[in-house]
Order: C-alpha cells, then structure tokens, then sequence
C-alpha cells in the first residue's frame, strides 16, 4: 500500500484548548473527528503542507509552529504518515471550509467522538503536561522533598517521577506512599522509578523506566502510564516501539549531577528526538524557563530535579 504524508495541525489557544474538525459526509470516515490539515503534495515539505491547508480549510495564515510527532497508521483505504505540528499563533479569524463541524476541546477532557484511531496517541500527549518534576529525597531528606512537592502541586505541578532507590527501602516505602496520597490529593499523576511492585503496592499512576531497564523489555509493563529514561536515539526508538507514554532525554545542559561532562545542546536534542511518534522532555540543567526552547526543538517540554522544587 503506497504511504501518503499528510501534515497535521495542533491548534493551541492561549488557555490551552485546541481544535478538532469533524470529517465530511462525502470522505472516507465522515463524522469522525480529526486534526485539520491534509495530504503533503509531491515536492512540498510538511511545514509548507501545513501552512497551504490551514488557508484552504480555516482561512487563516501561520505564524508560529513546531514540529511535534510522527505517526504512521495503516486505515483499509490508505497508508498514512502524519507530521503533527503544534500552532501556537496564527493571522485571520478560524472558519470551516471544508469540515461538518469544528470544536475547541480541552486537553485529557474530549467531549466530541468518535476519533480518527491515528489521532488518539495525539491526544493523550496533549493530556500531559509541559513540566515533569523528579523527587531527590535521597539527597535533601523526606522531610524537605515532602515539603517541596507540597509547595509544587499547590503551584501546579501535575507529573511527578519519584526517583528513591537509594533510600533505605523501609523509609522508601513510606515516602513513596505519602508522596503518591499527596499527588492524588491535588490531581496530579505519579510515576515510581525502576520498582514495578512498588509501583503497584503504592497505587502509582505508572512506572519511569530507567534506560538499562527499556532496553531489556520486549513489552511494555501493564502500567496505565509508562516513561523511560533515555540517552540515545536506539532507546527513543525502543521506547517508541514498546508503546510508551513518554521519554525523557538528556543531559542536555550541564548539571551539578554530572560535572564536567558537556550537555547535549538543543541542536542535537532536536535531532535525536525528530520523527519520533512519542512524546519527550528535555532534562539536564534545565527548569520551566527552559519550557519555550525545549518546545522549539519539538519537545514536550522539560523534566527537573532541582529545579522542580525551587
């Protein structure tokens, strides 16, 4: 079956919400909903795609977008690549030309269906956040994390990676089962470092994989929310094919963990992480003001210790 590319629009307003086109009578799947945009034509490039369909569909000029994801999904009639871009600013006033319907949803909280099947991983990315807060009691002490975390869920934090296998595991246990009472308490997503049982015994939303622990699987673990630790591109694209949530890539700044040692840069974070049908974050060095680079080179956005809990 011959592969067609088609660009994608993730169009975000400024409270977050983005736009969904429900498909017409006279197309293949009509009623169901999708992101607009439309097939790459020979000699065009993604980004060009994009910007041509969104002045034929919605009339409107872009301004600003970012590549984000790539996925392909073979439906009975086509085999199809999609390159998922984010639009964070556009000139001229959104109007329908071609689809029944148009919404704005608001991310983790879809009211319209069904969904075009390619779109739903699109839609639990949109569902995470652009920051991932990663605990260090082992460091800092119980006492202090607990506070921190505390602080950083009252300031909105909604992702939080509980990385305490240095901890004696019996204070662990503990820590672990506060920290998840109190993410719960606030709404936000827990995932536990390396320990699946302790994963479940704590009632964690997921399990964060460490890097050596990704590359030993040949499937991925019956979590609802899955992570891995990455470092090269083999472990991104392992990740990818596991059907993991997300991954986190770095160092990509120096940091106090590892002096000496020279980050990755973002050119090369972007590299790393182009074509990837899997959400990542950036971590090394960095914190929420970091949010907008890590965007730019097509990132989810940033994962912090230190900085988590400033």
């Amino acid at each position: 079956m011959k592969l067609t590319e088609v660009a994608a629009a993730v169009l975000l307003r400024e409270d977050g919400c983005f736009l969904l086109g429900q498909r017409a009578a006279n197309t293949f799947y009509a009623g169901y909903w999708e992101f607009p945009g439309g097939k790459v034509e020979e000699g065009e490039s993604p980004r060009a795609a994009l910007e041509r369909e969104l002045r034929e569909e919605l009339a409107i000029e872009v301004l600003e977008a970012t590549p984000w994801l790539v996925r392909e999904h073979v439906y009975e009639h086509a085999h199809v690549r999609l390159y998922f871009f984010r639009v964070t600013q556009w000139r001229g006033e959104v109007r329908d030309h071609v689809h029944a319907a148009l919404a704005w949803q608001k991310p983790g909280a879809t009211s319209v269906s069904p969904m075009l099947p390619a779109n739903a991983p699109v839609l639990a990315a949109l569902a995470l956040p652009n920051f991932y807060g990663i605990t260090h009691a082992w460091q800092i002490g119980v006492a202090a994390q607990l506070a921190g975390l505390k602080r950083a869920l009252a300031g909105g934090l909604r992702l939080v990676q509980l990385r305490e296998r240095a901890l004696d595991e019996a204070v662990r246990r503990d820590f672990v089962a506060q920290a998840v009472a109190l993410c719960h308490r606030q709404g936000a997503r827990v995932l536990v470092n390396g320990d699946d049982q302790l994963a479940r015994a704590s009632n964690a939303d997921g399990l964060h994989l460490t890097a050596a622990q990704l590359m030993t699987l040949a499937s991925r673990p019956d979590f609802p929310l899955v992570a891995a630790s990455c470092h090269t591109r083999e472990e991104l694209w392992h990740a990818a094919r596991l059907g993991l949530d997300f991954a986190v890539l770095g160092p990509v700044a120096a940091t106090v963990s590892h002096p000496g040692q020279a980050g990755l840069g973002w050119p090369c974070f972007a590299e790393l992480i182009g074509g990837l049908p899997l959400p990542v974050y950036a971590i090394g060095g960095l914190g929420r003001l970091d949010i907008p680079a890590a965007q730019a080179a097509g990132g989810q956005g940033v994962a912090a210790i230190r900085a988590a809990w400033a």
